[in-house]
């Protein structure tokens, strides 16, 4: 596999060329050395930072963090509605989680066309592509369709005299949402944040998985307290109320990706690069392809 990550690839471009010349003055701004620690302090320290002062992971860790632990809240709900309400048995009932995968596989089986979508969007000047915002077009889809499928199967769970199938087509409802917020909204953060994309996304895993471990314990109590029509309710308009999120990343993102420090540092750096190149492309030119003095890489 090709190594993609740009500092990667500048080092070892760099180190190349300090090779074949026998000049060690070519380097690149990722040669300079740091201790282990220091390396780990950062690294590690990185995505928690990201997540408490970037205005795009706050909002997308609560947003997806939510998303992700009421998805979690199934492996409570199902088994009280399907096996505790319906007298399905252990094993029948697990065959009820079938509508949230079918409705996973359905947004996979529209990606075409989800990325025909995507790619109607006005490109961004700077890189010739669809900008990041134009990911949460889906998100906003997605955020629609969670909603509906939660409050379609608080409504249809129970009493069992309700047919079996209709809160089982709600979790494909759920599932088509689910699937595509986690696709999409992780999409538009690599997008919005290239090289310290890993560290937004690292932050973000660290925050779900906290809601996802913890909403199912609570899940079992808000069950059994409320039942299950209103447990899912509550959970739906919970849903409902964090749906402005992507809304309003898809029509000022732009604007939004301006405020953050990392975002607007990773601009001036990669104008700086190609502002560098330039340079060395027209000294290339003067001196006929060859060059006379060391440029950074």
């Amino acid at each position: 596999m090709r190594e993609s990550y740009a500092p990667i690839i500048l080092q070892r471009k760099a180190a190349k060329i300090r090779k074949e010349t026998g000049d060690p003055r070519w380097w690149c701004r990722y040669d300079q050395k740091q201790s282990l620690f220091e390396v780990m302090k950062l690294n590690l320290s990185r995505p928690f930072v990201m997540a408490v002062t970037e205005p795009i992971c706050i909002f997308w860790n609560v947003y997806i963090g939510i998303v992700y632990g009421i998805l979690y809240l199934c492996f409570v709900a199902y088994p009280i509605v399907f096996r505790d309400i319906r007298g399905w048995s252990l094993g029948v009932s697990g065959l009820a989680f079938c509508g949230i995968g079918t409705g996973s596989l359905i947004t996979v089986a529209c990606e075409p066309l989800i990325r025909r979508m995507i790619d109607r969007h006005k490109p961004d000047p700077e890189t010739g592509k669809p900008p990041p915002e134009s990911m949460v077009s889906f998100v906003c889809i997605s955020a629609i369709l969670i909603p509906a499928g939660e409050l379609w199967f608080a409504w249809t769970c129970a009493p069992a005299s309700i047919p079996w199938i209709a809160p089982i087509l709600a979790g494909a409802c759920f599932g088509a949402g689910n699937t595509g917020v986690f696709i999409y909204a992780n999409n538009y953060i690599t997008y919005s944040y290239g090289m310290y994309a890993a560290s937004a996304l690292a932050g973000n895993s660290v925050i779900r998985s906290i809601l996802g471990g913890v909403m199912p314990i609570v899940g079992t109590y808000l069950y059994a307290g409320i039942g299950p029509n209103w447990a899912g309710t509550l959970l739906g308009l919970l849903e409902v109320a964090i749906i402005p999120i992507p809304f309003v990343f898809y029509k000022y993102g732009y604007k939004i990706r301006q405020k953050s420090t990392l975002i607007v540092r990773m601009q001036e750096d990669k104008k700086k690069l190609e502002g560098k190149r330039e340079r060395v492309s027209q000294l290339m030119a003067a001196n006929g392809g060859g060059l006379n003095r060391k440029e950074e890489v």
